[in-house]
């Protein structure tokens, strides 16, 4: 008979992410992730079958997270289409400030994983498409609805400008891993803001 399992695995997943989100998926081993679980490495492989299985759940666990901040500031028809732009890229911000080690931040996991995975693993890259085409498409109703207000003067495309703002908020990601400050950063993020209104 089987023992029941005597760990919650919603926190395993979550510490398993945290690990994966600093480290990668290649660089992080078995023994990273039974410390940052507490769990040995038999119960890793009992419970999610493989490192591959267990970095899944990691990601999907990371997109939900960040996608349900994301798009809770995003739909907050409570302030002004620009004002939710803003605190996007307040929140990005604010999100590489938090990871920062040694003057650089750990940027993000699902930035991380499309470098370094999504064309060779279509699992991952599966998980990152739809993540993208979600924050894509609720970046164009808010483009969309700032155009209509005439907050945002750029005749381009609404799809075209989420795409630019995603590629954007990529790149802050990775700048952060290399070293940039917040005033680096904001910087950026106020520069990409001015281009729409032109």
């Amino acid at each position: 008979m089987p023992r029941p399992r005597t760990f919650d695995e919603d926190c395993a997943v979550d510490a398993a992410m945290r690990t994966f989100w600093a480290n990668g998926y290649e660089a992080t081993t078995t023994e990273d992730l039974c410390a940052a679980t507490g769990l040995g490495r038999s119960s890793i492989y009992n419970t999610f079958s493989s490192k591959h299985e267990l970095f899944r759940r990691s990601l999907l666990h990371y997109v939900e997270m960040m996608s349900t901040t994301q798009l809770g500031i995003l739909e907050d028809e409570g302030r002004a289409p620009i004002e939710r732009l803003r605190a996007l890229f307040s929140a990005v911000i604010d999100g590489e400030m938090a990871t920062r080690r040694d003057g650089r931040s750990i940027g993000c996991l699902t930035v991380n994983t499309t470098v370094e995975l999504a064309g060779r693993d279509p699992e991952a890259a599966e998980i990152l498409d739809r993540d993208g085409e979600r924050r894509a498409a609720a970046l164009r109703i808010v483009i969309a609805a700032a155009q209509r207000a005439g907050e945002i003067t750029s005749g381009r495309d609404p799809d075209a400008l989420a795409r630019y703002l995603n590629a954007v908020i990529g790149g802050m990601r990775v700048a952060g891993q290399g070293g940039a400050d917040r005033a680096a950063l904001q910087s950026i993020a106020d520069t990409a803001l001015d281009a729409l209104v032109g």
